[in-house]
């Protein structure tokens, strides 16, 4: 027969609180893995007609893992059409076209308000912390990314597959281009004469 022995004279045991410099472990991300290849056309942007002319479609085609994120997705694009000097961007997904505002947008977070603007993460989530295998994304599905905000860059990304085993590493991959990167910025120099 087990019996409990109960006695006034125990405490229980003290529960150490956090201080607020010990770092909060978030839980593990659940590993998305399927691949997902993409079709990053450039659809509108500064560039000559005698650029268009000789490139009248520009694209790449990206393999990207489920588990990585929207900035992965941005860095890899920028990568492939070999541009230099960053700016702001996002993504729209959900919308038939650039700047449908049914569309739901994903933006850097936070940068806007530690300067101090009202920018245009108002209402839309953070890219950093989007999982392309958390977009819902199905084969020949199309979203937009825009990648600068002056000179405007669209780019319209179609998903082209969705594998259910990621094979190798190195994501994400440039595995496709057509056509020359166009130049980031316009020589206007070369544009009047």
């Amino acid at each position: 027969m087990n019996t409990v022995i109960k006695s006034k004279n125990i405490k229980p045991a003290a529960t150490k609180k956090p201080s607020p410099k010990t770092p909060v472990r978030k839980p593990a991300a659940i590993k998305d893995g399927r691949l997902f290849e993409l079709e990053v056309t450039i659809i509108d942007g500064l560039v000559t007609e005698a650029f268009v002319k000789k490139n009248p479609k520009v694209s790449r085609t990206i393999e990207m893992r489920g588990d990585q994120t929207l900035e992965k997705l941005h860095d890899a694009i920028f990568k492939a059409f070999d541009r230099f000097d960053p700016h702001l961007y996002e993504f729209q997904i959900g919308g038939r076209e650039p700047m449908d505002p049914k569309a739901k947008r994903y933006v850097l977070q936070g940068l806007f308000k530690q300067q101090g603007w009202f920018g245009p993460e108002e209402g839309a989530e953070d890219l950093c912390q989007t999982r392309i295998g958390d977009l819902d994304l199905k084969k020949g599905r199309v979203f937009y990314y825009w990648f600068d905000f002056g000179d405007d860059w669209w780019h319209k990304i179609k998903v082209v597959s969705i594998s259910e085993k990621v094979e190798g590493k190195g994501y994400p991959k440039i595995t496709a281009r057509t056509g020359e990167s166009p130049p980031q910025y316009v020589d206007w120099d070369e544009i009047e004469n």
